[in-house]
């Protein structure tokens, strides 16, 4: 009888999820592109079991080139992080090759708009959030890491915190990339407009507008020079950033690492804004 109730313990134990964070699909309407889009929402256990009332930061993960709301999931263990840090987390869909941007040439893709304004008020009308800026994050990779940085520039009311994993973070770099003439239009004509989308020529603004900021990149990937570069702006425009190279490529096996570490940054930030919050009533 012993053995037979320590097998069902066992069993019991291997059956039972170390995490309980819970991962849903939402469908969020976009008034500025006329239609819906698919997102991932992952809920920390506590949000589902713990105090009715208590609110929760937001960190936003966008996919990169040819990805969906569905990538992040699929490919990576990052629910686990909603319930070790305490926070909400959103991966929205950013369509194929949109490059997360309002496109000067075609007027239907306003990606931009969608997640920067639409999807960040569908996420805090129907969920505890907390909404300020304070308490919200956006990361991405690879097309994902230029479009997190590009709509935190862009929205500085609206994320205090900004991140880039495998970023490319300079379009100029990336003409040759299928799609991306679409929403950018052509290299010669829209001169102007490719040179001000790169993330090297806004770096002051992170430090002026109080954006916590995390970039990293794999050692062994294409687009770690541009990120150098930014990196080596930022440190002469004295902008206060995390910045890391690590071993690996442009693949999952390094996006799903180093999404820990930029999650766990974000975290840190949130617990800062709260102190601070707390000790600016206490001194009132």
């Amino acid at each position: 009888m012993n053995a037979m109730r320590t097998f069902w313990l066992v069993l019991m134990l291997i059956g039972s999820p170390a995490w309980a964070f819970q991962s849903r699909v939402v469908t969020i309407p976009s008034a500025a592109m006329h239609r819906s889009f698919d997102a991932t929402v992952v809920l920390p256990d506590q949000y589902v079991h713990g105090d009715p009332t208590k609110r929760f930061p937001v960190v936003y993960v966008l996919h990169g080139s040819g990805g969906d709301y569905t990538d992040w999931t699929a490919n990576s263990h990052i629910g686990k992080l909603a319930d070790r840090y305490h926070v909400i987390l959103v991966m929205p869909d950013g369509g194929h090759e949109s490059w997360y941007i309002d496109s000067p040439v075609d007027p239907r893709s306003r990606y931009e708009t969608y997640v920067g304004t639409e999807v960040v008020g569908y996420i805090d009308s129907r969920f505890r959030t907390i909404a300020t800026k304070q308490a919200r994050a956006i990361t991405g990779l690879s097309m994902g890491g230029f479009g997190a940085l590009r709509i935190a520039l862009d929205r500085p009311d609206a994320f205090g915190a900004a991140g880039s994993i495998s970023g490319a973070v300079d379009p100029r770099g990336s003409e040759d990339e299928p799609g991306i003439e679409r929403v950018f239009g052509d290299p010669s004509q829209h001169a102007e407009f490719w040179n001000s989308e790169a993330i090297v020529a806004s770096a002051e603004d992170f430090g002026r507008d109080h954006i916590a900021l995390t970039i990293d990149c794999g050692v062994n990937d294409s687009l770690v020079q541009s990120n150098r570069l930014l990196h080596e702006r930022l440190v002469e425009l004295g902008v206060p950033h995390d910045y890391a190279e690590r071993p690996g490529g442009h693949t999952w096996k390094y996006w799903s690492n180093a999404v820990k570490y930029q999650v766990l940054f974000f975290a840190g930030t949130f617990r800062q804004a709260a102190r601070e919050m707390r000790d600016g009533r206490a001194a009132v």
